[in-house]
């Protein structure tokens, strides 16, 4: 399908009105709503890639006191910027992020798509975002939760993983964009995010298309959207060693190119480690990536020497210093934080 049928684009231009009634009285207060600063919103959606709506509520503020404008994202050390983002996950979003800032410090905040499109770490859909949100121009914004809703909406059966699904989408949305061209693409986003969910039953009676929305009229919202068949995860086993000696403990920096690429985290060895003192206890943990799953074997080890090729830091020095991955957080305790 090269475009929608005539049918089909008469009823997602139908959508439109009873969609921006329903964010007028139904939107969430969030943080970043209202905000007209470009860069404030380009934090906001850059945190907001592949990251829940709670979570980064209570990071989006303490980011911006620390760094409220380009100006100060760009000159802060890269050590500081990911300290901030601690726990955030996919960190080269923050790496991107500041080198988005030390380009919009030096040349000004780019206002046309392809300038936006070309910031780090922007994509099309944050670019498009960006552009309805900010300056009020009418870009679509087209995700994995607008394409949910509107294969929903339309009872479309075109594959949402393949790109002519999203171009397809993208370009009948260009075409029945209002002039509230922020509110609808938040209003699209925000039906995604607590009506038309991707995950169990779909909350039809509080959706503004209930009476139009063709899965939902054929009883089949849960066929809907197609989507290829997910890859297995691959599995890794790691073991973790909390080295303590005097109230300090055993850092050391994950290689560049990789995986939480230039990140602390606790020595970590791919089969069974050396031996560096005295195992106080030990427990299982795991953490899930979007492709692999990490298998932890964590011990708490009391060494018996203050080994170089180690940093040692106490837990004052963690918390405020090195940004260690939410990974390891089911080893934080043993370092006396939650």
């Amino acid at each position: 399908m090269e475009k929608l049928s005539d049918e089909l684009f008469d009823l997602l231009k139908s959508a439109v009105p009873l969609l921006l009634e329903w964010y007028g009285v139904s939107k969430r207060a969030l943080p970043w709503r209202g905000a007209e600063d470009p860069y404030r919103i380009l934090v906001s959606e850059i945190m907001l890639q592949q990251t829940r709506v709670e979570m980064v509520k209570g990071y989006y503020p303490a980011f911006l006191e620390k760094f409220p404008t380009a100006a100060a994202l760009a000159a802060a050390s890269e050590e500081d910027v990911l300290k901030a983002w601690e726990g955030l996950g996919y960190y080269s979003r923050a790496r991107n992020l500041k080198k988005a800032a030390e380009i919009i410090a030096k040349s000004g905040f780019p206002r046309d798509f392809k300038g936006i499109r070309a910031l780090p770490g922007v994509g099309d859909y944050t670019a498009g975002a960006i552009l309805s949100i900010a300056f009020r121009k009418p870009c679509p914004a087209v995700d994995g939760n607008v394409l949910r809703i509107l294969t929903r909406l339309l009872k479309s059966e075109e594959n949402i993983d393949e790109p002519k699904t999203r171009k397809l989408f993208a370009e009948a949305l260009r075409a029945v964009y209002p002039e509230e061209a922020g509110d609808f693409c938040q209003a699209l986003m925000e039906l995604g995010a607590i009506v038309c969910v991707p995950n169990g039953e779909p909350l039809c009676p509080r959706c503004p298309w209930e009476k139009i929305c063709r899965a939902h009229l054929d009883g089949q919202e849960a066929s809907f959207p197609v989507r290829s068949e997910k890859k297995e995860r691959k599995i890794e086993k790691l073991f973790v060693l909390v080295l303590e000696r005097e109230g300090k403990y055993a850092l050391e920096k994950r290689a560049e190119g990789g995986l939480l690429a230039g990140l602390w985290q606790f020595p970590c060895f791919g089969e069974e480690p050396p031996d560096f003192g005295k195992v106080a206890c030990t427990k299982r943990a795991k953490h899930v990536f979007t492709h692999i799953e990490w298998q932890m074997t964590g011990r708490l080890v009391r060494a018996r020497e203050f080994f170089p090729q180690f940093v040692w830091a106490d837990r004052e020095e963690i918390r405020e210093k090195y940004a260690v991955p939410s990974a390891f957080k089911a080893f934080f305790e043993w370092i006396g934080q939650d």
